[in-house]
């Protein structure tokens, strides 16, 4: 399984600081994944409670694999979009998980409701995040899938917050390096296990296969630094009362 906490590890701390979650705060993660950004939150909430929640039951067992079981979090299977949530937390928190939903106004509107402030880790364009260029440019064609740059856009972003009845928010431009992996090989195990690099291929004929799977070799092997393949990314940490 492609390892997203590994992906994302220089963006981690900084992240955690924006959060700054406080000592008896309720915490609301949503998207939580495998559970790393809750599992912060919780140390830092304590006594306080987290709950972490996720579309994809898959994530959530990996995340209550990993998760104390006499710890203060607790994790529900959901959609944070439109569940009700009985708890009005202090702060609603997300790494990389809003940008898909499938309709944002009544989405943010939900979380207005359900949180007192919001702390959003999002990607900016695609324009600004290298590996979202270089990786599918190597395979030969162009990912269409641009959900994930969905709230990249500040202005957009910054009405869709107000509309829902948020604060004026405040957008704060993080770069650090991506990573995806130690090496040559398993750098490109993991791209491979992505669903646009893997949608990409299937499309291509076996020559152009090839010669795509040759060329992100390549690729990796250039942005290999000597502590890992790292690529160049780009993202806003938005913050909203």
């Amino acid at each position: 399984m492609f390892d997203y906490d590994a992906e994302m590890q220089f963006y981690r701390e900084r992240f955690r600081a924006a959060c700054a979650v406080r000592a008896g705060e309720r915490v609301l993660d949503v998207g939580c994944g495998g559970g790393q950004t809750t599992r912060d939150a919780g140390r830092d909430a304590a006594p306080g409670r987290v709950l972490g929640v996720d579309v994809s039951e898959r994530m959530l067992e990996q995340a209550r694999r990993r998760t104390s079981e006499d710890g203060n979090i607790d994790y529900l299977l959901a959609d944070a979009s439109a569940h009700d949530f009985s708890t009005t937390y202090d702060v609603g928190i997300s790494r990389f998980g809003v940008m898909f939903f499938a309709d944002p106004a009544a989405a943010f509107a939900n979380l207005r409701r359900a949180c007192r402030r919001i702390v959003l880790m999002v990607w900016q364009s695609r324009a600004e995040n290298q590996w979202a260029q270089v990786i599918p440019a190597a395979l030969g064609g162009a990912f269409r899938d641009d959900s994930p740059f969905s709230l990249g856009d500040r202005e957009y972003t910054r009405k869709l917050l107000t509309s829902a009845g948020f604060s004026e928010p405040t957008f704060t431009a993080v770069r650090e390096p991506i990573y995806y992996g130690p090496d040559v090989q398993t750098a490109y195990e993991n791209v491979l296990q992505l669903h646009e690099p893997k949608a990409l291929l299937a499309e291509l004929d076996p020559a152009a296969a090839n010669r795509g799977r040759a060329s992100l070799r390549d690729v990796l092997a250039a942005h290999d630094t000597g502590n890992g393949i790292l690529f160049d990314s780009a993202v806003w940490i938005v913050e909203a009362e």
